[in-house]
């Protein structure tokens, strides 16, 4: 594997600089939802839950997209490297911009372990 590989996308600068902000529209009814991402944290601190949480601001309201703990297992296994916090924060940007796309508006949102592998492979992580 070659160095640029094994690094990924490196943490710099502040968190809740990770993602840009974004506005995604509704399919359903042409809703713009405004983004933007605050920071993440292992969520089995907070909600005794086997995930890293990522908050986002969602039209100004707190929305928290957890990622399954077994999916960074899984791209370890895959790539024998971690997945940076940068890169966690692209893949749940991700899953809400496909979700909130389906006007699923929700304050908690649960990704599998396979949604997180599918979205790294769209986001060519591997």
């Amino acid at each position: 594997m070659s160095t640029s590989a094994s690094v990924g996308i490196r943490n710099q600068g502040a968190m809740k600089d990770f993602v840009n902000e974004f506005d995604v529209t509704s399919r359903l009814t042409d809703h713009a939802y405004h983004c933007q991402f605050s920071h993440l944290w292992n969520g089995v601190a907070t909600r005794h839950s086997d995930s890293v949480d990522t908050k986002f601001l969602v039209d100004g309201k707190g929305t928290v997209v957890g990622l399954a703990h077994s999916g960074f297992t899984l791209f370890t296994e895959k790539t024998g490297r971690d997945l940076s916090d940068r890169e966690a924060s692209y893949i749940a940007a991700q899953y809400l911009r496909e979700q909130l796309e389906q006007e699923d508006e929700r304050a908690l949102y649960d990704v599998s372990a396979a949604n997180v592998m599918r979205i790294v492979e769209i986001l060519g992580l591997l």
